[in-house]
């Protein structure tokens, strides 16, 4: 190798280097700002009050302020689909806040996604009972009921998710779309079974 492949070579590793290095500024910048986030969250409602001063007021916005932080950790490991870390997430909220619908169907939505359709719809369910006009409950008790083959339900509650959406609502066409399909394999179910009766009786009266 001569001098000026060896300034070459060593300009090349040099560049290498910055672009490394870089990239591992940017994702520790990255993890420092998420942590910086749920500590602001953490910390955002009980810096106003002297817990010396006033215990009773402070412990209700050291709470209030986990129920916030667990909740927002939750919604992020949703959308990372990690759905065993938002159960235990979500786990906690509802130890600390049971009748929060919103936890309810976050709930619903991880065990959804971590293929428990059953306990899935139970939260939902709960969720619906806690507030009659949780939209995205409805939405996700139609999923898990029709993952557990009971298309009654799936439609009853997709046709009250449209039925209650605004118009400019994202997933009323997605959950349109479901409920022909839904609809469609319905009828053909019905027709199917309507012919294999049709075809017993005949049988049973050639007897």
């Amino acid at each position: 190798m001569n001098q000026r492949q060896h300034s070459l070579f060593t300009a090349a590793i040099s560049l290498m280097l910055v672009a490394l290095f870089g990239f591992f500024i940017s994702v520790v910048s990255d993890k420092t700002k998420l942590a910086a986030q749920q500590q602001q969250i953490a910390t955002k409602n009980i810096e106003r009050v002297d817990p010396k001063l006033q215990p009773n007021q402070h412990a209700r916005q050291a709470k209030k302020a986990e129920i916030d932080l667990r909740f927002s950790q939750a919604v992020m490991m949703l959308h990372a689909k990690q759905y065993d870390s938002a159960v235990k997430a979500l786990h906690r909220v509802l130890e600390l806040a049971p009748r929060m619908p919103e936890a309810h169907v976050n709930m619903g939505y991880a065990f959804l996604g971590g293929g428990d359709a059953k306990a899935a719809r139970d939260f939902f369910a709960s969720a619906i009972e806690l507030n009659l006009n949780q939209l995205n409950a409805y939405y996700g008790l139609a999923m898990a009921s029709e993952v557990l083959g009971d298309m009654e339900s799936a439609l009853g509650a997709m046709r009250t998710y449209v039925h209650l959406s605004p118009k400019d609502d994202p997933y009323v066409a997605k959950a349109r779309a479901a409920l022909w399909e839904w609809q469609a394999a319905r009828e053909k179910a019905n027709k199917k079974e309507a012919l294999d009766q049709t075809e017993k009786s005949s049988d049973e009266n050639k007897k």
